[in-house]
């Protein structure tokens, strides 16, 4: 005699699981698998590119005050590393908040997706 099978989800034995054919005018398809989903919005790291923008660009005009010499009159010395560190924390800030605002715009080929989520 053979030991039943059962089914591990539920622990029901197979031999008692019903089944039923498929309708023949559906083709195996439900219009709820074609439906899309709401996007799911990344809120720390828009909140993350906001505040790397933020600094960036307070670092551009701080580094840009050093350069004029309304800061320090030393010359561009302290001015160069600050406006290069400036740059490199405003530019993925900015590209990333534009990718945000299009998304949320809806404008064609941007989406939420583009932007890398901290969830996981």
């Amino acid at each position: 005699m053979m030991p039943f099978r059962t089914n591990l989800a539920t622990g029901i034995p197979s031999s008692k699981v019903k089944y039923s054919r498929l309708s023949s005018t559906d083709n195996g398809y439900i219009d709820l698998q074609f439906k899309k989903s709401p996007p799911k919005i990344p809120y720390k790291a828009i909140a993350l590119t906001t505040v790397l923008f933020l600094i960036g660009a307070f670092l551009i005009i701080i580094g840009s005050l050093l350069l004029a010499g309304y800061i320090i009159k030393a010359g561009a010395d302290p001015a160069v590393p600050v406006l290069i560190t400036s740059i490199l924390v405003c530019l993925p800030g900015f590209y990333h908040l534009h990718i945000a605002y299009l998304a949320s715009k809806g404008f064609r080929g941007y989406s939420y997706d583009d932007i890398p989520d901290f969830d996981d």
